[in-house]
């Protein structure tokens, strides 16, 4: 189990401990809580150790911290080229893989990154599962907290540019196990989202106001704005370092803020719900409500390497 630490990895972790199936974590440093996980500092040093515990099937839930160029290469590809090449030594028969929904149009240097892996796994000799979650719960929580202090809901545009079907830590997780043992998900690229409908930003602002009880101010962002930042920073950047992330990350803002995390059409040009696939149950609503009372907490991601 490669990312566990991660909350999507802390889930998967969860998951198959809840099954009775023996993971085993993968982690740099001892983590509390992790007692079977195997310490390795270095992903390139990883083959050993792996092959002396002989896994069936390897799950990665592996991502880059920040999706800048440099990074991205260095964990959504090399780091999980790596992973591969330990796991075909140890003589796994089976790799997980979890990508995102958002390479299906690709515009970032994570999204190559992704991709190129992905071309990678399906041409190593290892069944494959290639899973591309739409946006995690925990990607639409972050203004939960500055609307119940009585702030506005922040949308781009109108609010209604994008859309996807919001997918739990739990759900996700579930889903990846599954396909240790699902035949039709073998050797397959799988977009997965929760279950629909699909939401609009206005939508998780009506959300909110239905559990506050009170009406929700919104207030529309021009994406204009993240595009001019990354344009504007793109120069400078190649020389500054520290501009190039900002600009890197207003690209990733602009994409976030203009494109839904729903299954692409290349024949009708539109990102389709309904040709978007469903899993699980868990609804957003109730994630916002659980946070609105202080029985959940919002995620920042998947960050660990490994």
């Amino acid at each position: 189990m490669l990312g566990a630490t991660g909350t999507i990895g802390r889930a998967v972790v969860k998951t198959l401990a809840g099954r009775g199936i023996a993971a085993i974590p993968v982690v740099r440093k001892p983590v509390e809580g992790f007692s079977d996980a195997l310490v390795c500092a270095d992903i390139a040093a990883l083959a050993p150790p792996l092959a002396a515990r002989q896994p069936e099937a390897v799950i990665s839930c592996m991502a880059s911290r920040t999706g800048a160029p440099d990074d991205a290469w260095a964990v959504d590809h090399d780091a999980q080229v790596l992973a591969l090449e330990a796991a075909l030594a140890a003589g796994a028969q089976h790799f997980v893989l979890l990508s995102a929904i958002c390479v299906q149009r690709p515009r970032l240097a994570f999204q190559f990154a992704k991709l190129g892996f992905e071309e990678r796994l399906r041409a190593a000799p290892i069944r494959h599962s290639i899973v591309r979650p739409t946006a995690y719960f925990k990607s639409l929580s972050g203004q939960v907290a500055r609307v119940a202090a009585g702030k506005p809901f922040l949308v781009f545009g109108d609010g209604r540019l994008t859309a996807t079907k919001p997918l739990s830590d739990a759900d996700c997780a579930a889903y990846l196990v599954d396909c240790l043992t699902e035949a039709e998900r073998f050797d397959a690229t799988l977009p997965i989202g929760g279950p629909g409908p699909a939401i609009t930003l206005r939508d998780q602002a009506k959300m909110l106001e239905t559990l506050l009880g009170r009406p929700v101010a919104v207030r529309g962002v021009s994406p204009a704005i993240l595009k001019a930042a990354a344009v504007g920073l793109s120069v400078p950047g190649r020389v500054i370092p520290a501009l190039g992330r900002r600009a890197s990350l207003a690209a990733i803002g602009h994409y976030y803020a203009t494109q839904s995390m729903l299954v692409f059409d290349p024949a009708s040009g539109r990102y389709e719900a309904d040709q978007t696939p469903e899993t699980g149950a868990d609804r957003l609503i109730d994630h916002y409500r659980a946070l609105l009372r202080g029985e959940a907490a919002v995620g920042l991601g998947d960050h660990a390497v490994f």
